[in-house]
């Protein structure tokens, strides 16, 4: 059993790794060829972790949480705009100048959104969403990774 039993908990952590894995990347030496690996894996995660906030959360939150449809737009909005960054730095090498602004420019608008989240989303959510609920959106949200990790 998981030691993070509800939705809520399972983004959480998403968030607490995608915070790790930037402040790597921001750590590396400028035009390291390591950043862009570590860009490459903050990609897949970032992709699967808003394609599941929008498929699990984001539906309830629009339709049990008051002002929820204003918190989901804000989210999805920056997801929009982190999608442009990383398909934006998936073009270049990390050696380029525009690397390193882009990578700027991400961060800022990454650890502003996960903030937001955290600070409005998700206790919004918390407080509007039974606690069966949350745990009945973590347990479907894991066996759907669970299916997606298995080997073929």
């Amino acid at each position: 059993m998981s030691r993070r039993p509800d939705i809520l908990g399972e983004f959480t952590a998403d968030h607490r790794a995608v915070s790790e894995l930037l402040d790597r990347i921001e750590a590396a030496p400028a035009g390291d060829p390591g950043r862009g690996e570590l860009v490459g894996r903050l990609t897949d995660l970032l992709f699967t972790h808003c394609a599941a906030e929008e498929e699990h959360l984001f539906p309830v939150v629009q339709h049990d949480v008051p002002d929820g449809g204003a918190l989901v737009f804000r989210s999805i909005h920056d997801h929009l705009a982190i999608g442009q960054y990383l398909a934006d730095l998936q073009g270049l090498g990390p050696a380029e100048p525009a690397f390193d602004t882009l990578l700027r420019g991400l961060a800022e608008t990454l650890r502003r959104h996960l903030r937001g989240e955290e600070e409005q989303l998700f206790p919004a959510a918390r407080k509007a969403l039974p606690a069966a609920a949350r745990t009945a959106l973590g347990d479907r949200l894991r066996a759907e990774r669970a299916e997606l990790d298995a080997p073929d």
